[in-house]
């Protein structure tokens, strides 16, 4: 039998391997952005002294006494420097809490910072939380606005499942030290709610996602759009639908605002998921959007279908078939970094450019709603390219 210094030495040396790793750059395939060959996060990116007890006298076999299940659907921001991702870790005890992940180039060696965030919980205590999204704020605030799961009071006895999600709000400056707000108040339950980088017309402004129940979205229509006075206390009114659901399209059961949207000369950019049914189940792709800078719930421009799906490895995990993205962040060069997380599993970068993607945005086909119409655009297309088919 190892010896438990010795394993623990072996497990520290393979730690440290696997988070200095290279993560080289995949070849290009659609000129839009650049995957990577390795996830940034896994579960085993978990730090040791999390998992394990290192003292040999209890534990004498050196084994794994809190594990870990998955690292996923994190938020993004750039401060002080360093690249960092608030994490969703999922331990093998089903709940999940927040990490952040510092890394000095965005597209590698991240690690997590010595202890997890250690949330304040309301008077009514979350049973789970899950998805932050960090919003850096023109009133000096970085907020967090994340899922809270609570089970539902009305459930009948013996159901154990049944669930009522809210938005809860923390903020912070430093990411070390979080003050928590009140829960959104909303006449529905809400999932996947955002938080506006800038006041508009003096007030904070949320995208959400009403939905009548914790997984269906019922008569819920798609991305809202929310102004509030008060965001220590926040409460939604009127609620308007900015980016609609629609049949036969990748949003046609849901969708969900991902991170905040990023400020272009040309509009704001928005980054969201899809969520469509097929034979294997549920499917969750991610597209884009763009909207006007004056008025930031008027769309400007949306591409036809989806902007990434899942590939490869990334359609297998404990969802399978998802791809999430709740966090990116713009660089001062204009370099953009995608943070998704892939089947409820493990994170991702890919890599494009605030220019790339705007032009994606602007001379990509809008979806037409009939087939008839995806054909024209093709036709449209053939039709320019023929002199460069033809050699002239």
């Amino acid at each position: 039998m190892e010896a438990p210094e010795k394993r623990l030495q072996r497990l520290i040396k393979e730690y440290e391997k696997l988070v200095n790793r290279d993560n080289p750059p995949l070849e290009p395939v659609n000129g839009i952005y650049q995957r990577y060959r390795y996830p940034v996060l896994t579960a085993a990116h978990v730090p040791l002294h999390w998992r394990y007890d290192m003292d040999p006298a209890t534990n004498p076999f050196m084994m794994e006494r809190i594990g870990f299940n998955s690292t996923f659907n994190a938020g993004a921001i750039k401060l002080n420097g360093k690249y960092l991702l608030a994490v969703r870790v999922e331990g093998v005890d089903r709940k999940s809490f927040f990490a952040i992940a510092e890394s000095p180039n965005g597209t590698d060696r991240f690690r997590f910072h010595d202890e997890p965030v250690d949330l304040p919980e309301t008077e009514n205590p979350d049973v789970n939380v899950y998805d932050m999204r960090l919003t850096r704020h023109e009133d000096g605030w970085i907020y967090g606005i994340f899922c809270t799961e609570r089970k539902d009071p009305g459930a009948p006895p013996g159901d154990m499942s049944s669930a009522v999600a809210a938005a809860g709000i923390a903020r912070t400056r430093d990411l070390k030290t979080w003050e928590r707000l009140p829960d959104l108040r909303s006449e529905y339950q809400q999932r996947n709610v955002v938080l506006h980088p800038e006041f508009v017309n003096g007030q904070y402004v949320l995208y959400t996602r009403p939905q009548e129940g914790f997984i269906e979205a019922g008569n819920g229509g798609g991305i809202g759009w929310a102004l509030v006075k008060d965001i220590t206390h926040a409460e939604i009114g009127e609620e308007v639908i900015i980016n609609p659901r629609r049949y036969h399209t990748v949003n046609e059961m849901k969708n969900g605002e991902g991170p905040p949207p990023l400020k272009t000369p040309h509009g704001w950019l928005h980054l969201a998921h899809g969520v469509r049914a097929c034979a294997a189940g549920l499917r969750y792709v991610l597209y884009l959007y763009l909207t006007d800078l004056q008025r930031p719930e008027r769309t400007l421009a949306e591409p036809a279908g989806y902007f990434m799906a899942p590939e490869g490895e990334e359609r297998v995990g404990d969802v399978s078939n998802v791809l999430f993205s709740n966090g990116w962040i713009a660089d001062e060069r204009g370099t953009v970094y995608i943070y998704y997380g892939s089947s409820d599993t493990r994170m991702h970068v890919a890599v494009s450019s605030m220019e790339k993607l705007t032009d994606y945005c602007l001379n990509t086909p809008p979806d037409g709603f009939r087939s008839a119409a995806s054909v024209q655009n093709v036709k449209k297309l053939i039709a320019k390219n023929r002199k460069y088919l033809s050699g002239k």
